[in-house]
């Protein structure tokens, strides 16, 4: 009898913990495996979009993880009189099934266009800078040009490759990231709020070197030299001597600039398949995003894909094109905010 009542304990404290031991193994394995699922989509969309492929964005909207778990047993003790002494004997069944389910929600119509299509506001992404990001990363993926400089553009004509002052301006800029001495605020206002660039006021011991910078700054942004702080506007021109144009960039055309970096096989240009690789200028020689493409990738590779014959990649051992794949993929996250939009939900049964 005791070897019943035993089995019987052990039985319902397994099924008491299964419900608790299910959310701790699922709620990390599932966020990675979308981590991991959305690295791919977006290196997918920067390779497709490099040939010109039409992109499509499919995201998670529900996970159930449907697994069912059971196991039965049972303990017998034979206490009868026997030559041998008394017996004991048990019998058990174990069974497992996984059969989880996905739901996928493509972004459609008037949700499509304003993620993807429509030009990020400068109030979304500017701020970014402040929060650690460096802004010579995120100027170089989000904008296409500043205070009329130029950055390289996959058809972009003959300013294709950016203008060289702008590869210098985030140079300067990232500098005075460092050094404490730039900052870029958002203040919300009646309609959509001010973003203002200001740089720190001089102070004594301050540096040659961040002193030069902030004057080079200012030449390269043409603006004022009598203000320290200096409003952020949409467009090409300034309206006033302190005001600093800027044109953002969509997702897409995001997504498309960062593929166009990507060296591809001279047969595939000659052949119309897809545009030249963009050459850069102005003191940049390494692409945003570094991606390889091959036959066969390196096992511990940080994302693949493959496309037609080949193999694109980005290395493990790259941490600088990790980085800018992160800083993108915060960047549609923000996009895809709307007033409609939801997280995904992960449902665990938990017997």
């Amino acid at each position: 009898m005791f070897l019943i009542l035993a089995g019987m304990c052990l039985a319902g404290t397994a099924c008491t913990s299964l419900g608790t031991s299910a959310l701790k193994a699922d709620q990390v394995d599932y966020a990675q495996a979308l981590g991991d699922a959305k690295k791919r989509q977006i290196l997918s969309m920067i390779v497709g979009l490099r040939y010109a492929d039409v992109p499509s964005f499919l995201n998670v909207s529900q996970i159930i993880a449907g697994y069912t778990f059971t196991g039965t047993g049972g303990a017998v003790l034979n206490t009868l009189p026997d030559p041998g002494g008394p017996k004991a004997g048990g019998t058990g069944m174990l069974s497992y099934s996984d059969h989880p389910t996905f739901t996928f929600t493509p972004t459609t119509g008037e949700d499509y266009a304003k993620a993807y299509i429509h030009p990020l506001p400068p109030a979304l992404i500017l701020p970014l800078a402040e929060g650690g990001i460096p802004i010579d990363l995120l100027l170089r993926i989000t904008v296409q040009s500043i205070a009329g400089l130029n950055n390289a553009a996959m058809l972009g004509g003959t300013t294709g490759s950016g203008s060289p002052g702008f590869f210098e301006l985030l140079r300067v800029l990232r500098r005075l990231q460092l050094a404490g001495e730039l900052s870029i605020e958002y203040r919300p206002g009646s309609n959509s709020g001010e973003i203002k660039l200001s740089f720190a006021p001089p102070q004594a011991g301050e540096s040659a070197e961040s002193a030069a910078d902030v004057r080079r700054a200012r030449q390269l942004l043409r603006v004022s030299a009598d203000n320290l702080e200096y409003e952020i506007v949409y467009g090409k021109v300034a309206p006033g001597p302190n005001a600093i144009p800027v044109i953002t960039r969509s997702v897409l055309a995001i997504l498309t600039d960062l593929g166009a970096e990507i060296a591809v096989s001279p047969s595939d240009v000659s052949h119309g398949s897809t545009q030249p690789t963009v050459g850069l200028v102005g003191g940049e020689t390494r692409p945003i995003m570094v991606v390889h493409v091959g036959t066969k990738p390196p096992p511990d590779a940080y994302a693949v894909i493959g496309r037609r014959s080949s193999q694109y990649w980005i290395d493990d051992s790259d941490f600088d094109s990790k980085y800018a794949l992160t800083v993108v993929q915060n960047l549609m996250a923000l996009a895809e905010v709307t007033d409609t939009s939801h997280a995904p939900v992960v449902t665990v049964p938990a017997n």
